[in-house]
């Protein structure tokens, strides 16, 4: 949802635009965005047959029980987590919208991802120390935990944000946000290489729609800036013409 939440916010504040006078660039973005938004609701609704081989390792005993506790769990987590994602998806479109306006006041883009991780990590720690006041639950002692945070906090966090930041300051929040979907796709490629998981049909047709989406969305966002570089180059020739003229006069 995050791409199409981004485009749609992006053009109700003037900050992505539809040129009219590229209809091809602008029907592109459309339905690009659309075709990444299916995509992405395709490979995590629909499931489909299985294309690979790997065998689940579960047995005849287990898998009853898991099932219905697996029901039980999503009969009263369904809504809250639908509400939560939905809630994120907005929150992180704009704070694309956000860092779009901040990286043109203040360019300094190490500064300013340090100072904003800075107040994460203070609102975070007020809200997690309400959550767990059991001094036990924040003792880390095996490696395996220690390279989860240490991973977290300098790949996906720091370097994460800091080169999103980067991207919506050279090409926009809705080319950074085009490419979201993704992530999907490495999930999908991580779980069968190295957890084994087995990859259904539903995958692979939502993959390959994402992967088309994206491709036309980006096509269509070089098109509309084509036609305005070109409408830009065109205003500059007739005002150049027009003062020619009114010096030869």
């Amino acid at each position: 949802m995050t791409p199409v939440l981004t485009f749609l916010i992006s053009i109700a504040l003037r900050v992505e635009s539809l040129n009219l006078k590229s209809k091809a660039g602008s029907a592109a973005k459309i339905i690009g965005t659309l075709m990444s938004l299916g995509g992405a609701l395709l490979l995590s609704l629909y499931k489909g047959v299985a294309v690979t081989t790997h065998h689940q390792q579960s047995t005849a005993a287990e898998a009853p029980a898991a099932s219905s506790q697996v029901q039980v769990l999503s009969s009263k987590s369904w809504m809250l987590g639908t509400v939560s994602l939905l809630a994120n998806c907005l929150f992180f479109s704009l704070w694309l919208l956000l860092q779009s306006r901040l990286t043109n006041k203040y360019p300094a883009l190490y500064s300013s991802t340090a100072i904003m991780f800075f107040f994460s990590t203070l609102q975070a720690g007020a809200l997690t120390v309400t959550i767990e006041r059991h001094s036990s639950v924040w003792v880390v002692t095996r490696r395996l935990e220690i390279l989860t945070i240490l991973y977290s906090g300098i790949m996906a966090s720091a370097a994460g944000f800091l080169i999103m930041t980067w991207c919506v300051h050279k090409r926009g929040p809705v080319f950074t946000a085009a490419f979201i979907p993704i992530i999907q796709i490495m999930v999908a490629i991580i779980d069968f290489f190295f957890l084994h998981e087995q990859i259904y049909l539903g995958s692979i047709l939502g993959s390959g729609l994402m992967i088309f989406g994206l491709y036309l969305l980006l096509w269509g966002k070089k098109k509309d800036t084509s036609a305005f570089c070109a409408d830009n180059k065109q205003v500059d020739q007739e005002a150049n013409h027009e003062e020619q003229q009114t010096t030869s006069v």
